[in-house]
Order: C-alpha cells, then structure tokens, then sequence
C-alpha cells in the first residue's frame, strides 16, 4: 500500500557538529488519497499525578497548562502540547496496603476507590482527579480510565501483581470485576461531571508480572474474552456509553502473530474474526479499535518500518477496525540507537520520539498516538515533564520530548485526515528527512510535520496538488526553541534548521 510519508533512511540524529548549506525539497501532498482519521494525542497519569496533583496551586496548574492548554502566549508561542486525552489510572488498591502490597517503590502503588469492605470512597486518587479535572477546564473532550491489575480484593494473590505467570483473576471474580470497573465509571462521572469515553481493562497482558514492580497481570486471550464480556453486560446494564478498549498488547508484534505467545498473540484475529472462539467484535460496547505500545519495535529502522507495515495490512482486512498505539516511552538500548536508561531533556530523545511518532501515524496508520509517563520522577526516558521525588512539593524540568509530541498533537486535532505526501526528487538512502501530512477536520487547512533528524539545514517547498495554499505558520522545535512560531511564509518555502521538528499550518484555498 502507499505511504503518506517520507521516510528515507536510518532516521537517526547525525553528528551535530556537521555542517552544510541548505538545499531545496519539494514535497507533493495530495489529498485526494486519504488514509486513517485522527482520534487522539494522549498521555496518561501514571504515576506521579497522585502526588503532583497535590503540589501547590501554581506549580501542578503550570504543569497542566504544559500538557493540556492550546493557548497562545503573546507573540503566538504555545503555552502547552494541547493532548486531546488523557488516560486515568484505575487503581487496584496496592497504596492503601502500603509495603504489605510488596510492590518495593511507592511511587508505583496507586490507591482504589473501592475500600476493603467493598464500599466506595470516592475522595480516593484525588491527585489523579485533580489532573482528570485540569485537562477538561482547558478543552480535553475524550477521556480513557485503563487499568493494571484488578482490584485486590478479587486478585488470586491478594495483591495487585501476579505469581508464577499465572492470570491473577479467578473467573469466578470476571463480573465482580465487570462491576467494579462500571461503578468506577458512574462514580467519575457523578463526582466530577467526567464520562470515561473508554475503559481499558487488561493491560499488556503478554508479560509475567511476577517482578512487584508495579500494578500488573498477564492475562490468556480467552481470559481476556470473559472480561470483556462480563464488562460488556455491566456498562450495558448501568446504560453507560463507555466502549471497551482492547487489547493494550506489550508490542505491536502480538496484534498480528502469535510470535512467543501462543494463547496471548494473534489478538487482532482472537478478538475481531467472527470464527474465532474469543471473538467479542460483535459486542455493542466494545471498541473497533485495536490497541498496542511500540516497545521493543522502533529499531532498527528498515525493521521496525517492515513490522508497520505488516500491522497495517492485517489491520486492513477487518472491516471498520482502527490501530491506536496506546503507550510508549524510550526502553532498552534500541539496536544501539538509543538507550533508555538516564533522562535527556535535549533533542537526541525528542528526534527518536519524533521518528517513532512518524513511523506509528504514517506506516501503522495509527489513529491515535499515547505517551505513557506525563510526569516522570525518575532518571529515565520515560516522562515529558520531570519532576523531584517529592510528595509535596518540588521542581519540574520539561523535556524536548514534550515539545516533539506538541508538533503533532498541538496541531493535528481529533477528526484530522491523513494524507498522501511525496518528495519531488530522490534524496538517496542517506536522507534525514521525514515528513507526513494532514488535513483538519473541517478541511480548510493542510498540517505538515517535518522531521530533520540531519545536523544540516533544508528548504521545504510544500505544494499541494490541484489545489492553492495559502500563507503558512511554522512552529519548531529544536535545541534553542519549543514550538517557536515563525514568520508568515506566502510563497510556502520553509526553511528547516538542524536537527528540528518543525509543523507547517496551511491554510488551503
């Protein structure tokens, strides 16, 4: 199938000290061939909102602006990335039993609003629902609660990870869980006026979870069938019309094979193929919406463009069916591409997040695109907003990272279209430059992001064929700036620093 991308070479951040003059490109967009429609930007809330979402005043409302607001300071300079959802931690009760729960670092517990007597405190995460709270005052209009583990009244274990690799969720419990998960829905809503759009019941189920790290369960294919139906019949009962997120696999990989899982791989044909034995696609509260996170898939890069690819074509022969990735974050060393371990607040991160970003939208057809750790205390690739290990108060840094996702969240809004882009002229196998383009909602603008992972400087000819543009805005981010805006360009030639993201708003005529 045809790519709306350009997406020629390795990708990679080049040596910074290089140098060269500028040369033209020219990329032809035409939008005529459209691809998937945009649902979402997203990050998610774990784990450090319960603790921030209690900081001072000030601090936690200019955290919030960064992440959700999509005002403009003076002079047009963003005030934040403008995610259009934000996904709440569902907690399985792991903080109320403090180290009883053996989950070693607090930060990785999160309380429950249903107490040990099965009644509800719905007072409970009140740092989490500070932020739930925050994201819809500045404009967020989708919301998605996701859950770890169940809750730890119902786990086999008594605590909210697993044994043995075993599911940690009897059958006998699957509609007491179902309960639960729609009495958490309610309860929101009649707190804070919020309906969760989704519920996201099992995540990554491919792993053990036997390590108390964190919150977790692995969970069967067929497992994960009566759960979903169990969760079906309580949403329907309680008339909420929450949908069922599936399947939140550990890598894109087990959407469409069954790899080294044999009873937890192949989930788009387990869930979504009316012959199979799990199949819960026919459900009325069950997403057409398959999930994934692009852990252990971005490297190297002609691999992780194949894995894509082959994603999108089994994605392709369900009807109606949607790929969203649902979280990511920078793990492992990346084929020696990068490496997770230690935070960069500087552009070497934010270049690979944007790489992964471009080959999610525009080789997997992601309709939507989530982070995992909007706020990160730890010394770690994984946050957009870095903060002290502190409960009370603290400091917060912002990454880059936060900027390269605002390239594209910021400006491709829920209802965006994907369309074809093309470079005019063949840069050769060494080419840095990625691009790819949308078309909003209403259709009177063209949104290009352009990724120049090269130590050397490009001028971008934007065209758009059978059609005129009119002026464009560049907002760029790089080593000295976070979504700068640019002047107003009328003959549609950009020019593109080094090693920047840069987004094109045009308008089209």
């Amino acid at each position: 199938m045809l790519l709306a991308v350009v997406s020629i070479g390795q990708g990679q951040p080049s040596n910074p000290s290089s140098t060269g003059a500028a040369k033209t490109v020219t990329v032809l967009v035409d939008d005529t061939k459209t691809y998937q429609t945009i649902d979402n930007f997203s990050a998610s809330d774990a784990w450090a909102c319960q603790f921030v979402g209690q900081w001072p005043a000030a601090k936690k409302e200019a955290i919030a602006d960064l992440l959700f607001s999509t005002d403009a300071k003076a002079g047009g300079q963003p005030k934040g990335i403008g995610l259009s959802m934000w996904r709440f931690n569902i907690g399985a009760g792991s903080a109320q039993q403090g180290e009883q729960s053996g989950i070693r670092d607090e930060w990785h517990r999160a309380e429950s609003f249903m107490l040990p007597d099965g009644r509800y405190d719905w007072t409970r995460q009140a740092g989490q629902v500070w932020f739930l709270q925050a994201a819809k005052k500045r404009g967020v209009q989708q919301f998605l609660g996701f859950l770890n583990s169940p809750p730890v009244q119902y786990t086999i274990t008594g605590r909210a990870f697993a044994e043995g690799g075993k599911t940690n969720l009897a059958p006998a419990n699957y509609e007491p869980f179902a309960t639960f998960m729609a009495k958490v829905v309610q309860g929101v809503k009649k707190t804070t006026g919020i309906t969760f759009d989704y519920v996201s019941p099992v995540n990554e189920p491919q792993w053990d979870w036997s390590d108390p790290k964190q919150e977790g369960s692995p969970f069967r294919n067929e497992e994960m069938a009566g759960v979903t139906k169990a969760l079906n019949a309580a949403l329907l009962a309680q008339q909420l019309p929450t949908k069922i997120l599936l399947t939140e696999a550990g890598k894109i990989n087990y959407l469409f094979a069954t790899a080294d899982k044999p009873d937890r791989g192949d989930q788009i044909s387990a869930f979504f193929s009316p012959t199979a034995s799990t199949y819960v696609g026919d459900l009325p509260r069950v997403a057409r919406t398959v999930a994934a996170h692009s852990y252990f898939t971005t490297s190297p890069y002609s691999q992780a463009v194949a894995t894509r690819q082959q994603l999108a074509a089994k994605v392709a022969t369900v009807n109606k069916l949607t790929f969203w990735q649902s979280e990511y974050c920078i793990l492992g060393d990346n084929a020696g591409e990068i490496n997770g371990n230690k935070r960069d607040l500087g552009m070497d991160a934010a270049l690979y997040l944007a790489r992964t970003i471009h080959m999610d939208l525009a080789t997997a057809n992601a309709a939507a695109w989530q982070w995992w750790l909007a706020i990160s205390p730890y010394d770690y690739k994984d946050g957009l907003i870095y903060i002290d290990k502190t409960k009370e108060d603290g400091t917060y840094q912002v990454s880059k990272m936060l900027w390269a996702l605002g390239n594209y969240s910021r400006y491709i809004r829920p209802g965006a279209v994907r369309v074809e882009a093309s470079l005019a002229q063949n840069l050769g196998m060494d080419s840095q430059l990625l691009v790819s383009a949308y078309k909003s909602a209403a259709g009177k603008q063209l949104i290009t992001v352009v990724v120049n992972s090269a130590a050397t400087p490009t001028d971008l000819r934007l065209t758009l064929s059978g059609k005129k543009l009119g002026s464009v805005r560049t907002f760029t981010t790089s080593a000295t700036t976070d979504l700068q805006p640019g002047p107003v360009v009328k003959d549609q030639l950009v020019h593109l620093v080094p090693r920047s993201i840069t987004t094109l708003v045009s308008d089209i005529r």
